[in-house]
């Protein structure tokens, strides 16, 4: 471990000191979400790669403003009170959709992949957003449109990764109008929850695939999706690394969103 904590001894800039302290005690703060769970003295020191000494001093502050907390029976560290008010103020600021708009925006705009956004409306999933990409895929779908959960990409997204109160009526009315059946739809969910993501060629527009990927929020509910939208006479291995691009995009605005993977 190395020592990087100089407080005592830099006798150089003041105002750089008070910048290092608070620099470490926001890597010990980090190592307490990090672990998951209360945790000793020499866990949270080793998460912070400083030595335990210096852990425990930077804990009795964090404690003393109440960004952590002490298990008196345990000895064990967590995280406290004031670092729960701290999360949830910045996810009260985050604007999901805002910050999927512009993310998925300049994918579009760098690779010339048409994507489509959906949200979970009263009516089911419905596109919010569609960016036409280079050539640009022609569909009868706009900003608006609402997609049927199963047989499109959209929909299996929100049928395998939304609360059952969500969509039960959803789907017993789609099931009342296909050949369909509660073992086909258990099939679509264990395929998509396995897989991460949805595919379907042709049940929606002829000649068309689509490949879709949840953004989720801090509860694990998947509040948009992200579609994407290739000719079937499209290169594979091109829409491959447009899909694995997508999908990874999706995964860290989740995390954006205080998503939390298992």
């Amino acid at each position: 471990m190395q020592d990087i904590d100089k407080d005592a001894d830099d006798k150089g800039n003041g105002r750089r000191r008070g910048i290092q302290s608070v620099e470490i005690g926001m890597h010990v703060l980090q190592a307490l979400a990090s672990l998951g769970s209360a945790s000793t003295l020499g866990a949270i020191a080793q998460a912070s790669d400083i030595s335990p000494s210096q852990a425990h001093r930077y804990l009795a502050s964090l404690i003393a403003t109440g960004m952590a907390q002490q298990n008196e029976q345990t000895g064990r560290y967590d995280l406290g009170p004031a670092a729960l008010q701290l999360g949830l103020g910045a996810l009260a600021r985050i604007d999901a959709f805002r910050i999927t708009n512009e993310a998925i925006s300049a994918f579009a705009e760098r690779t010339g992949q048409t994507v489509q956004v959906a949200a979970l409306g009263p009516l089911g999933p419905t596109i919010i957003r569609w960016l036409m990409g280079r050539p640009p895929v022609m569909t009868s779908f706009n900003v608006g449109s609402v997609l049927p959960l199963l047989t499109s990409a959209t929909g299996h997204v929100f049928l395998s990764f939304s609360p059952p109160a969500y969509i039960d009526h959803l789907v017993a009315a789609e099931l009342g109008a296909t050949t369909l059946t509660k073992d086909d739809v258990d099939a679509i969910r264990g395929r998509v929850t396995a897989e991460g993501r949805a595919r379907v060629e042709g049940t929606m527009i002829p000649g068309l695939r689509a490949t879709a990927f949840p953004i989720f929020d801090l509860q694990n509910r998947a509040i948009l999706s992200a579609t994407a939208l290739f000719p079937a006479t499209s290169p594979a291995a091109r829409n491959e690394a447009m899909a694995e691009e997508l999908g990874q995009l999706c995964h860290d605005l989740s995390l954006q969103l205080g998503w939390q993977p298992d």
